[in-house]
């Protein structure tokens, strides 16, 4: 029982500290370009995962782990980071927040593809209903958004739940925090190439907020959110700790709303609030 409330409160904390990514992206993508932000948050989790790795004197990964460790990376570490970045400079990170709300079901999609698993009809009825909703959103909400925004979007959340559920399964055998350090490691000579390359001609007319959004999807965002995260998945169990994601559009919503003062509307909250049930309804059947 000790270990199951562990993994829970373990979970939270990285569902907290997920939800502040969006709202420091946004801030972050007013001063940087998409890919320097996305390859500088990579290179500086990066280091700091290599730092752990070898402090710890932790173990390489087999060479099955491989194949792996790179879905991760281009889930979590590239995929999401530069996709939600694109989304950013087109939408609100308000207004990205609902298509969060499908994550626990791409996740979960992933995680029935992988796992062989055969779930029941209601599942897929819980899981179309959940993607009408978030298309419905997007088509009639239109004023407040771009469509192309919304699409990068749900590429985003793809890849997120396929990296999400790789990683939490390779995290039984490697460990919660080794996972992703070890995929921001394969990930560190590309994206230090690209930090080069995209990096800004000058530095005087990044304001303070930009380097404060750099610096908590850097730290916070890339590395230690997934140490809290997987660590949850690990102890409570990645069926059961996978609903805290639920929460997240919620904490995601307030702190746009007070961090950000960008308008919520009352369609937002309806629409995230109905994904939330679609998604409860799936899991519960998967």
């Amino acid at each position: 029982m000790d270990r199951t409330t562990d993994g829970w409160g373990s979970g939270l904390v990285g569902v907290i500290i997920f939800s502040g990514s969006l709202p420091a992206t946004r801030v972050a993508v007013g001063d940087f370009s998409p890919l320097f932000l996305t390859s500088a948050r990579a290179v500086i989790a990066a280091l700091l995962g290599a730092a752990f790795l070898v402090l710890l004197r932790q173990v390489r990964p087999a060479r099955g782990d491989l194949g792996s460790l790179i879905v991760v990376a281009l889930g979590v570490v590239v995929g999401f980071p530069l996709l939600t970045a694109l989304a950013l400079q087109h939408i609100t990170s308000a207004r990205s927040i609902v298509f969060i709300g499908l994550l626990p079901l791409a996740t979960a999609i992933f995680g029935v593809l992988r796992g062989g698993e055969r779930p029941k009809s209601v599942f897929w009825l819980f899981s179309g209903l959940g993607a009408a909703t978030v298309a419905g959103f997007a088509l009639f909400n239109s004023g407040s958004g771009s469509l192309s925004g919304d699409l990068l979007m749900v590429a985003a959340i793809l890849l997120c739940g396929l990296g999400y559920a790789e990683g939490a399964t390779l995290s039984r055998r490697l460990g919660g925090w080794q996972v992703i350090s070890w995929a921001l490691l394969l990930s560190l000579p590309m994206m230090a190439i690209v930090a080069l390359i995209t990096m800004p001609e000058s530095w005087n007319g990044i304001g303070g907020p930009a380097w404060l959004g750099l610096a908590y999807v850097s730290i916070f965002s890339m590395l230690i959110g997934f140490v809290f995260w997987y660590r949850g998945l690990a102890l409570g169990g990645i069926a059961g700790v996978g609903q805290l994601q639920l929460l997240q559009p919620f904490f995601g919503l307030a702190l746009a709303a007070l961090l950000l003062h960008e308008p919520v509307a009352w369609t937002m909250i309806a629409a995230t609030g109905l994904v939330v049930v679609c998604v409860a309804g799936a899991k519960r059947f998967v």
